[in-house]
């Protein structure tokens, strides 16, 4: 067993785990739910969340290397009772449909918008920083259009 601390949404955590512990298995075990269980290979991107900033694929990614990590899901984007500007853009856009997929999505997304913030994606670009999330459902084009209202609604925001 191996001892680490991270941080994730926002507060600080000390965890006792077992070396081969995947992320996604601490993550889920800890009530965040919004990390799903697709492929377990990192193939799919349904247990996407943010490390340090960077969409990250936790099925792949074992638990012992967030020590000293900022971890950021789903479930922590909201913020005061308000959904994010990408979860927003999700929303009215019509981007979801079963849901499996939508918060590895989202998190993809949101790394995107804060990457590239002050620079307008092109549909091809915003094609290619998505491939890593399979969707079944949307064909994709909601969710382009969610990425550039997100991005619309992340310029309105003031900081």
């Amino acid at each position: 067993m191996l001892t680490i601390n991270c941080t994730i949404n926002g507060r600080a955590y000390k965890f006792t785990l077992d070396p081969r512990m995947s992320l996604m298995e601490l993550l889920r075990q800890h009530g965040l739910n919004s990390v799903k269980q697709g492929c377990s290979v990192g193939e799919c991107g349904a247990c996407t969340v943010l490390i340090d900033d960077v969409a990250t694929d936790t099925c792949i990614y074992l638990a012992v290397w967030a020590d000293g990590k900022t971890i950021r899901t789903t479930e922590g984007e909201v913020q005061h009772g308000q959904l994010s500007v990408v979860q927003q853009a999700y929303v009215d856009t019509g981007a979801v449909q079963c849901g499996f997929c939508t918060p590895g999505l989202v998190m993809t997304s949101t790394s995107m918008v804060e990457r590239f913030r002050g620079k307008r994606l092109t549909e091809q670009e915003i094609r290619r920083g998505l491939a890593g999330n399979l969707c079944r459902c949307t064909g994709y084009t909601a969710i382009v259009n969610a990425v550039e209202k997100a991005q619309l609604l992340d310029e309105e925001t003031p900081r």
